[in-house]
């Protein structure tokens, strides 16, 4: 069970006049007003959320933001990564505008990462730039997608391809409403948790392996698990905030599973987001091990706890069929752009050492999707 009453843990985004506090802990939905009113005084706000949160957490946070004095509209959208288009980002846009909310007001994120990347985008081309909280119900959102300030919208040529940096004010993250997840939710957001060991923290990834039970099960392992997600991210962000270099070792798992999002056309039936950069993590460590820059058996190591947890590792595992390994070859040229017939990949040498390979060559990569397909 969650622990109640905790102290929330509390990491810096220290980007200095744009730099901002990542809380977590337990009940910040209920205090949510006094913590915005804190640090936005006389602010209004626009909460978005989608028809599911609506009904389970959105009425203790407008009841919070009203004991603070903070006025605020709800605009709810369809659950769902079909949120991420431009229909319901004109809808949200709307409602914002309606409202009559100025530049110094704020969008809320009540949601998972289709609600925060959506309110971000908004938050941003809004009135040229509102102020943005995010208030993540997922675990994907509070330990990858609530921190950073990447927002953004899928089209049919890939996914958030139109989007703009816009960086929150705070970070609520209340490890109560995980609690509330369906467990194929929380188990696709734990691997972006795992991502952060085999980026750059093996002893995390070691850690995550003798304690991952622990994690699903709540309390303090599922907090310092979230803490040590986001001050990962946190350092990553600070170093290199738009993404010009270190910053794309995020998107390990990310090329690969980004068009395997594309090729079920964002079916969550079929493949949710952390479902896609688990089989996309197991990818690069196989791609990897079959260029020579890793032992295979940090492969092996790597499925095989992706495995234990529930997750898929491979594309065999999504149900329905799937394209060639030409036209996903389409689809990760989409998610990163090609330069002289080369892509750029997040590989690694070994658990916890990845990098960045900016001149992997496209017929090495067609080769190992027709050899992974058996093509």
């Amino acid at each position: 069970m969650t622990e109640k009453n905790q102290t929330p843990r509390i990491v810096r985004v220290d980007l200095a006049q744009r730099g901002y506090d990542i809380l977590i802990g337990s009940g910040l939905v209920g205090r949510a007003g006094s913590e915005i009113a804190g640090r936005l005084p006389g602010v209004r706000a626009a909460v978005v959320t989608d028809a599911n949160l609506a009904a389970q957490h959105a009425p203790a946070l407008l009841a919070s933001l009203d004991a603070a004095g903070i006025d605020a509209t709800q605009i709810v959208v369809a659950p769902g990564e079909r949120s991420k288009g431009f229909d319901t980002l004109q809808q949200v846009v709307d409602g914002v505008l309606a409202a009559r909310l100025e530049r110094g007001d704020a969008v809320i994120a009540l949601g998972g990462g289709v609600v925060g990347d959506l309110a971000g985008f908004v938050a941003g081309i809004v009135r040229r730039g509102m102020k943005f909280i995010q208030m993540p119900t997922s675990l994907l959102a509070q330990v990858d997608s609530s921190v950073g300030g990447k927002t953004g919208i899928n089209t049919a040529h890939g996914k958030n391809l139109v989007g703009v940096f816009q960086q929150p004010s705070v970070v609520l993250a209340d490890v109560d409403v995980l609690d509330t997840l369906p467990q194929r939710e929380f188990r696709a957001g734990y691997a972006e948790v795992v991502k952060y060991g085999l980026i750059d923290r093996p002893d995390f990834f070691q850690w995550l392996e003798a304690n991952w039970r622990d994690v699903f099960s709540g309390g303090f392992a599922r907090t310092h698990a979230i803490a040590e997600s986001c001050q990962a991210k946190a350092d990553m962000v600070v170093r290199d905030e738009f993404e010009a270099g270190d910053r794309a070792l995020l998107n390990l798992g990310h090329t690969f599973g980004h068009a395997l999002e594309a090729a079920t056309e964002y079916d969550s039936a079929r493949l949710v987001h952390g479902e896609g950069v688990a089989i996309g993590m197991a990818l690069a460590h196989r791609f990897s091990s079959r260029q020579n820059l890793a032992s295979p058996d940090d492969a092996v190591r790597v499925e095989a706890h992706l495995r234990e947890v529930g997750l898929p590792t491979s594309m065999r595992q999504i149900p329905g069929e799937i394209p060639g390994a030409e036209r996903l070859l389409d689809y990760i040229a989409q998610d990163k752009k090609v330069s002289r017939g080369a892509l750029t990949f997040i590989l690694t040498h070994g658990i916890g050492r990845a990098f960045v390979a900016r001149d992997v060559p496209s017929s090495e990569v067609l080769a190992f999707l027709k050899e992974t397909l058996g093509e």
